[in-house]
């Protein structure tokens, strides 16, 4: 059909856009499933499992079927929803979820074998042969699982975040919280008004009746310009509050871009963190259908949103519409658009006594019970004090009443509460704190009851607030309450359809009743119910009703699903707030970066951090000749490594060393002055969390080192240690990882070299013995502190200075040390120098293993209590028996690989057999073979065996002799020297 005369459009400018490759026009202010209806396009996508034709159901964020691919490349959009599009020049839509076109669907054949996919079918199909899950039922569900199709390509776009704050939030701009944002707003509070319409008025903008005396879009004009001119009040368009969180906190996503033909050249989408001291949720109604036989051909959708198209977008799919109807609501559909023109070829009320508002006919009593029309609706069969007609008509408006759109109010785990006089849920209690509901998401669907509402509920909240706001003066309007009957479903025999887009239909929550899934959380789950874009936003309160029915109980007995954010889908893109590619999270650069990067240096995130690999050099083909060169130089003369990434922390105050005390299993209380101690820090059930060093600098003065992957969560616990566990402690914490460059000289030159840099202080053996520290100065005055602890099993000290001289002192050591063969190395040195030790890293605190596992129960201290200490002495903690244990290869050839299962050698590869795991592996240039650290059950006395390492998603199986994990110098004496 054409347009209809009227709407809200601007018919001065025509918009051009494609729908599967065909050209049509629109006007500014259609939505694309205003203009496809306009161009005379039902058929606009298939269902999920089905593949049946679908059209539009919906004129808003409810809708399930019309679902399409927007734009293409990489900025391709799927399940996107023509009935929120808003059209522009030069918009490309592509239906999906079909193959090789829309109106020729092959996998339509789903429809026909349809009792093959009856509710629950797939807990039972797929349970059986157990061998044809990998090569048969995993494949064939991937290839037909989802709607849309990603590009597979970065997303071009760009996305941005903000912060907000306000007195008030006021979600949805129609009736009531219009009213409610103005009541606010005069009074001088902070005010924002969101609403996810690019336009503000909600459901005003889709009816015929007055405020006042004038339409209902002269008095949204009027309250518009004074909203504008406030300058407390933020007004929101395109704006969808998603969620409900702690402390006020809600989300929202701005469609900044998505309006526009291109939104490369700006941002696309906020994503807003908005926290308010009070909220009003004026979030409006949905309108619910009433399932009959074939009730989903295109062409049928509700009686609401077909009223919607006429008044707002004067757009109608047929020249010839039915209503189907319980309550008077349908009537008004009737009367707009016959007042439109539109041949209305019957409205059938279920109810004995309906009425007509206007000249066309009513058939009372009686029922649909039948559609025809393949791609489209082409008749409707009714039924009458049994006796059957058919009605010629393009398009069937149904409406089964009102849903409140009390999303929101659950986010909290709010309860809904059945309402009989409403035939709906209404908002409970339980919700978020400070939200207060309005309007049509209250049940006040009137729109003299809705402003009413609005005024009232924002007197409430700033009454809260101490401000006494005046009753603002409200228009006329109708306030006519709305009969209705408690009608749900037309029974029958054919498929009759509750989920749209899931392809529930009656007989299967019948089924799902007969197979004992009543509860509405199974019944959700052995039908799909709900489980979609729209989330049974259409359908949920009737399928609880159809379950009632059945089960012979009401429905507030049956009960109801709560809501759970987002209220509509929200992109991971924007959720992500733009940080995409290098800007996912900031880098963090260490102080000798640009000093490693001129030298020709590799770099990997190591944490937050970007750390050099190695140090390539003229005539290295492959990245292990440098890592080789670096470890033989270390080991024989002196390598140098940036180490700025550990964790420092700096524990400060009277009470410092009994703070730690608490924090390390082991014991601190003896501690002395310029001395440092290795600990181990638990979680508080017992695992492994963190292993570093605590250096005494001064009575009260202490610095605490951790892993670098650890160096957030060990601060964090730390805090909470400080703040909540003993507030009575006199200590306070201050990280200072990025205050302080700290460099590894290690190797058996490492005293010479820094004997070069020191100002006048002994750094000998006796003077700085093992595990000591101090503070001085270097390179004529530069403060320093001086920790004399190794973690590649060499002489070895850290020199840390203010972090802006790194760089320097890096460049400086290199420059006096050529003569000792000084040596930048980097991460994968650094990781070979430890493993050749045995040094536990982040690979082997991984969450998952217990002091006694990594061969330190003994440093689980009996005299003192700690975090964690209890607990680590758990009988299945103390029982498990994988120890840390080393492994070599016993060809020279061969590869470790970490994450490979041990076996013992000769077993049979399979998952009951493992004996461990190897944590961490590297090749070994002193040993001239692969080696590796792992966990091996009863590790400690199977020194000698030899294993086999399986890896059995590369192929390989590698035979491992066991020895100690200490592969160079196992009696520590280097360290010593």
């Amino acid at each position: 059909m054409s347009r209809l005369d009227g709407g809200l459009i601007d018919r001065s400018r025509t918009l051009s856009f494609t729908f599967d490759g065909r050209r049509y026009v629109g006007h500014p202010g259609d939505t694309l499933a205003s203009a496809l209806l306009a161009n005379g396009v039902r058929l606009m996508g298939r269902s999920f499992k089905y593949h049946r034709p679908r059209g539009v159901l919906t004129a808003g964020s409810e809708e399930p079927s019309a679902l399409v691919e927007l734009r293409s490349g990489a900025r391709r959009e799927p399940n996107t929803k023509a009935t929120v599009t808003e059209l522009y020049d030069g918009l490309d839509a592509m239906s999906q979820n079909r193959w090789p076109s829309l109106k020729f669907d092959a996998l339509g054949v789903n429809d026909f074998v349809s009792p093959l996919f009856a509710a629950g079918f797939y807990y039972k199909t797929f349970m059986w042969p157990k061998a044809f899950w990998e090569k048969l039922y995993e494949p064939a569900i991937r290839r037909a699982a989802g709607l849309g199709r990603l590009s597979m390509e970065p997303d071009p776009d760009s996305y941005d975040k903000g912060f907000l704050h306000c007195d008030l939030l006021v979600i949805g701009a129609g009736a009531a919280g219009l009213v409610a944002a103005l009541t606010a707003a005069r009074t001088g509070k902070r005010v924002i008004l969101a609403d996810e319409d690019f336009r503000l008025g909600g459901r005003l903008l889709s009816e015929s009746h007055t405020l006042g005396d004038a339409p209902a879009t002269d008095w949204l004009a009027g309250r518009e310009a004074e909203l504008s001119s406030l300058p407390n009040l933020r007004i929101m368009r395109r704006t969808t509050v998603f969620g409900a969180y702690d402390h006020g906190i809600y989300g929202a996503v701005e469609r900044v871009g998505d309006h526009a033909p291109d939104a490369s050249n700006g941002v696309r989408q906020t994503l807003w963190r908005i926290t308010a001291r009070r909220t009003i949720m004026a979030t409006g109604a949905t309108e619910r259908h009433i399932p009959f036989a074939n009730n989903d051909r295109p062409g049928i959708m509700l009686a609401g949103a077909l009223r919607a198209y006429a008044n707002r977008w004067a757009a109608c799919p047929a020249g010839r519409v039915a209503i189907f109807t319980n309550n008077d609501d349908g009537h008004r559909t009737a009367s707009d658009l016959a007042a439109k023109g539109v041949e209305i070829a019957g409205v059938i009320d279920t109810r004995a006594d309906a009425q007509p508002l206007g000249d066309y006919p009513v058939f009372p009593g009686a029922v649909v019970t039948g559609s025809k029309g393949r791609l489209g609706l082409n008749s409707v069969e009714i039924t009458q004090e049994g006796r059957t007609q058919t009605l010629t008509c393009g398009a069937l408006g149904v409406s089964g009443g009102w849903n409140p759109n009390l999303q929101l109010a659950s986010h909290h785990r709010g309860r809904p509460v059945w309402s009989e006089e409403k035939l709906a849920f209404l908002p409970g209690e339980g919700g978020p704190r400070g939200l207060v509901p309005a309007g049509a998401a209250n049940g006040e669907g009137s729109t003299g009851g809705a402003l009413s509402s609005g005024a009232r509920a924002a007197q409430a909240v700033l009454a809260d607030l101490g401000v006494d706001a005046a009753m603002p003066e409200l228009p006329e309007a109708e306030d006519t309450p709305i009969k209705q009957s408690a009608f749900w479903y037309v029974p029958g025999t054919a498929r009759a359809w509750v989920d749209f887009q899931n392809d529930v239909t009656v007989k299967d929550i019948a089924l799902a009743h007969q197979e004992n899934m009543r509860p509405v959380e199974h019944l959700k789950r052995w039908t799909t119910l709900g489980m979609a874009t729209d989330q049974g936003k259409t359908s949920n309160v009737t399928a609880l009703a159809i379950m009632a029915e059945l089960t012979g109980r009401s429905i507030p007995e049956t009960g109801t699903t709560i809501f759970r954010p987002p209220y509509t889908p929200v992109s991971l893109g924007v959720l992500g707030g733009g940080d995409t590619g290098a800007e996912f999270r900031p880098l963090r650069l260490t102080p000798t970066h640009e000093w490693a990067k001129a030298r020709g240096a590799p770099f990997t995130e190591v944490g937050p951090w970007m750390r050099a690999q190695y140090f390539p050099r003229p005539g290295e083909t492959h990245w292990r000749d440098s890592v080789d060169r670096e470890v033989l130089a270390t080991r024989a003369g002196v390598g140098i490594c940036d180490v700025t990434t550990l964790g420092k922390v700096d524990v400060q105050g009277a009470d410092a060393l009994e703070f730690v005390n608490r924090l390390y299993c082991n014991g601190f209380k003896t501690l002395k002055v310029g001395m440092v101690r290795y600990g181990l820090m638990l979680r508080e059930d017992g695992i492994a969390m963190d292993d570093g060093t605590c250096a005494r600098l001064a009575e009260d003065h202490l610095v605490v080192t951790t892993t670098t992957s650890q160096a957030g969560p060990v601060y964090r616990h730390m805090e909470f240690a400080r703040q909540c566990l003993w507030p009575d402690l006199d200590v306070q914490l201050i990280s200072t990882t990025d205050a302080w460059a700290q460099l590894s000289v290690a190797g058996p030159h490492a005293r010479r070299l820094l004997e070069r840099v020191v100002d006048g202080v002994d750094i000998s053996n006796d003077a700085c013995p093992f595990m000591s520290c101090r503070e001085l100065t270097v390179c004529g005055g530069l403060r320093a502190r001086l920790f004399r602890i190794s973690f590649s099993g060499e002489l070895a000290y850290e020199l840390a200075v203010p972090a802006r001289y790194g760089g320097a002192l890096m460049d400086r050591l290199v420059t006096l040390g050529e003569d000792l063969g000084a040596t930048p190395y980097g991460t994968e040195a650094l990781s070979v120098l430890r493993i050749e030790k045995g040094h536990a890293a982040g690979n082997e605190l991984n969450g998952q293993t217990t002091a006694q596992m990594l061969g330190m129960g003994r440093m689980v201290s009996n005299k003192k209590d700690s975090i964690g200490a209890v607990l680590s002495r758990r009988e299945g903690l103390c029982a498990d028996r994988r120890t840390l244990v080393g492994l070599q290869a016993m060809d020279a050839g061969a590869k470790v690989t970490a994450g490979a299962h041990l076996l013992s050698d000769g077993a049979e590869e399979r998952t009951e057999m493992d004996e461990g795991w190897i944590s961490s592996a590297c090749h070994s240039p002193h040993l001239g073979v692969g080696i590796g650290l792992g966990f091996l059950e009863d590790g400690a006395r199977r020194m000698g065996e030899v294993i086999t390492a399986a890896n059995p998603l590369e192929g390989q199986s590698t035979r491992l002799r066991v020895v100690s994990p200490h592969f160079i110098d196992p009696d520590g004496g280097r360290v010593r020297d």
